[in-house]
């Protein structure tokens, strides 16, 4: 019996060996937290993870009826609209000049690729306090007084709002270069006979190539990464708060879902039942916007 389980050439047995403190790590640290979240979300928990007293459906109720909460996905649908048509046009837009260069292609697709590695907290201290500091020490308002323009307080300024710049830009920074290799990934399965059969036809380079062949064979990458940069965008944290938090908290404005619940369950509220049904509330938005994009883009749908 126990070499049957073990199976032959003891494979079973190493690969659990292998597999299974991933599988342990991932059941304690992932799954037994998630269901613990959906369980606290139909309890009455303050400061306590718990509860006693069921509550049933008023943690969900009472999160879809706060304004502050829908407020959040609005700063939420906001982002997304800066920050995933960006990164998209970038990330292609460097995949295409990598893709052409034939000398240290490797060094520049690293070089693009690096900013992939930086924490996001540690990107998000280095835009607010050297790169668009609110003083003249900041080197954006630097280079802008080069040219006579006045000092501006980027992130507490919300008239204009120009701390969706330093948001925007930080992220694209970000995540930019990891797009650009899924985009290089798919470049990269192109046929080139597809150009050589266009060029017979009398197709020329550039746009018209690129419109008519070249990017209809990225439809499968595409749809995967603006699939990613929304679920992405719904997770947005890090760079929220470090940027725009300081000694007196976090200001009324530009507050995504992630740093709203945040507030509620490990604030001055600590009110993890609501907290937890906001995060589970949200888990299903990312869910039907995901299902309902594939659906759409035809995701997994066979190609003609």
């Amino acid at each position: 019996m126990i070499r049957s389980l073990l199976g032959p050439q003891n494979r079973t047995l190493w690969f659990w060996v292998f597999v299974g403190p991933f599988a342990v790590g991932l059941a304690l640290f992932t799954y037994v937290p998630l269901l613990w979240s959906v369980w606290l979300s139909f309890f009455d928990a303050h400061n306590t993870v718990t509860p006693t007293k069921f509550v049933g459906l008023d943690n969900y109720a009472a999160m879809l009826g706060d304004d502050a909460f829908l407020s959040s996905l609005g700063t939420f649908l906001l982002f997304s609209a800066f920050i995933v048509p960006a990164t998209y046009v970038l990330s292609l837009g460097l995949a295409l000049m990598v893709n052409r260069v034939r000398i240290a292609q490797a060094f520049f697709r690293s070089v693009f690729f690096l900013p992939t590695a930086c924490s996001y907290v540690v990107a998000s201290l280095v835009w607010k306090l050297s790169v668009f500091n609110g003083v003249r020490f900041g080197l954006v308002n630097t280079v802008l007084g080069w040219f006579g323009a006045d000092q501006t307080a980027w992130l507490s300024t919300t008239d204009p709002p120009w701390y969706w710049l330093v948001i925007v830009t930080v992220r694209l920074w970000l995540q930019a270069g990891f797009y650009m290799i899924l985009f290089l990934a798919g470049l990269q399965r192109i046929s080139p006979r597809l150009y050589e059969a266009a060029a017979v036809d009398g197709a020329k380079p550039g746009w018209q190539t690129f419109r008519h062949i070249t990017f209809p064979q990225l439809r499968a990458t595409s749809v995967a990464v603006v699939l990613l940069l929304v679920i992405n965008a719904f997770q947005a944290f890090d760079e929220f708060y470090n940027l725009l938090s300081d000694a007196r908290g976090y200001p009324p404005y530009a507050r995504p879902p992630l740093v709203y619940l945040y507030y509620i369950a490990l604030g001055s509220e600590q009110n993890l039942g609501l907290g937890s049904a906001g995060a589970v509330i949200l888990a299903l938005i990312i869910a039907v916007a995901t299902i309902v994009q594939a659906r759409w883009f035809g995701l997994g749908r066979k190609e003609d």
